[in-house]
């Protein structure tokens, strides 16, 4: 894929970049492990003296940054905005939190002295996807600087400037030089930059093939990964629910960012109780959306990121109304210029269709009818992924089985699945392992040192 800027409103092709050269990467490398040996001997104070920073600049420019996420992407340019903003927040986390997550820990043994010590370990690669350019990278990126490592960005190709802008937030925050470097380059480079003993680790947010890759060649390389896959998120409303609430929450849960998000709510199983009652309220939450200019302040959809990606979901929901499942509303491509695509429902898909056991990475929601709490969690632990859940209800032994028996990640409960820095991010099964922010995030690439002092 050429890395490129191109607007998804329109498919015009803003900008060109030449990929970076082996020797130019050769170059960054060096310059990542030479600024690892200054940062790890930083104090925190001045780590997080820059990292703050950091956040500054992010807070301040926000709308700038919000302009070149929409243009290479196609989220709203409020969305946009707030995802900027959500970065300053990350680095601000971590500028305050991280010697407090990082602190040695005592342990009672038979030494006079034993504890954990937290070090760095040095330049971890990060792969990462175009649908947060920002967030996906900062949230990765604050946690390893703090910690004294450094990072190589191999974005996504279609949103090189904002994989440029963050090189360069970093730069003006006061880091050392090359400590986070973005690398210009195709997928099939990113092995040779694994495979190099300068790297020490890598993490990847991203499809599943991906991250097999990654994850295969780090393993035959000793190296540790971190992985955010895919994810097909259940959405789970009973009878003691807000119904109201968890329509308005549920529609935004599987619109945001026009529906391109691993952790947007999926799959919607509601008791049948209620089902006609959330069914009919979703449809007019549904076409009430307002689909247009990401720039406009009105506009609630924006574009699919591009044209592969609107042609993969129209023929997933083709296929599966093929399969026996019903259209309720839209769900289909929009005529004209741009990557449109109806927001829409789709239900009574059948267990034998794809569509029942596979990502659906825009805004369709797949409806399910259930009869009670068993069968909604039975229905949501079939799917292959692992990443997040939301239930709705009031009831706390409802609550307390949901908690325990989905297989997730995360289950949020009378509230959409979202990403927090003060809390662990990350799935299980085919949605991948390990985890980011919070204290977790910050260990993921540490050495954790016993010592033990007789």
């Amino acid at each position: 894929m050429a890395i490129q800027t191109q607007n998804p409103v329109n498919g015009e092709i803003i900008k060109k970049f030449e990929a970076h050269t082996d020797a130019q990467v050769d170059e960054a490398i060096k310059a990542s492990l030479s600024a690892h040996k200054i940062l790890r001997n930083w104090s925190f104070e001045d780590r997080a003296k820059a990292m703050q920073k950091a956040g500054d600049i992010l807070e301040k420019e926000a709308e700038d940054f919000g302009k070149i996420m929409t243009l290479e992407m196609g989220k709203t340019f409020k969305s946009a905005v707030a995802e900027a903003k959500k970065c300053a927040w990350v680095c601000r986390h971590y500028a305050e939190r991280a010697e407090g997550y990082l602190a040695d820990e005592s342990v009672e043994s038979g030494a006079s002295k034993s504890y954990r010590k937290y070090l760095p370990i040095g330049p971890v690669l990060a792969v990462m996807p175009w649908n947060y350019p920002f967030w996906q990278v900062m949230r990765f990126a604050a946690p390893a600087l703090m910690a004294g490592n450094t990072g190589l960005l191999k974005h996504a190709s279609n949103v090189p400037q904002c994989a440029l802008a963050i090189e360069d937030i970093f730069e003006r925050a006061g880091f050392p030089n090359g400590a986070f470097k973005t690398l210009l380059i195709s997928g099939s480079k990113v092995e040779r930059i694994l495979r190099d003993d300068r790297v020490r680790a890598a993490t990847l947010t991203g499809s599943e093939p991906a991250g097999a890759s990654v994850a295969s060649i780090c393993g035959e390389e000793i190296k540790p990964t971190v992985l955010e896959l895919g994810g097909s998120d259940p959405f789970i409303i009973m009878p003691s629910a807000d119904i109201q609430k968890a329509v308005s929450v549920g529609t935004t849960a599987r619109t945001q960012n026009n529906g391109q998000s691993c952790i947007a709510a999926k799959r919607f199983l509601v008791h049948a109780d209620i089902y006609d009652d959330v069914k009919a309220k979703f449809i007019k939450a549904f076409e009430a959306l307002k689909i247009g200019d990401p720039m406009a302040e009105e506009t609630d959809i924006g574009p699919l990121v591009n044209k592969d990606g609107r042609d993969t979901i129209s023929k997933q929901v083709e296929k599966a109304i093929k399969d026996g499942a019903k259209r309720v509303t839209g769900a289909e491509p929009i005529d004209g210029k741009g990557y449109y695509f109806k927001p829409g429902i789709i239900e009574d898909i059948p267990k034998s269709s794809d569509a029942y056991h596979e990502e659906i990475f825009g805004p369709v929601m797949l409806l399910y009818k259930v009869k009670n709490l068993d069968e909604a969690i039975e229905i949501a632990n079939e799917s292959p992924f692992g990443l997040g859940s939301s239930v709705w209800t009031t009831d706390k032994a409802e609550q307390d089985k949901a908690i325990t028996r989905i297989e997730a990640g995360a289950t949020f409960i009378n509230s959409m699945t979202s990403s927090d820095p003060r809390l662990p991010f990350g799935g299980i099964k085919r949605s991948g392992y390990g985890r980011e922010l919070s204290a977790e995030g910050i260990h993921a690439f540490c050495n954790v040192k016993t010592v033990s002092i007789a």
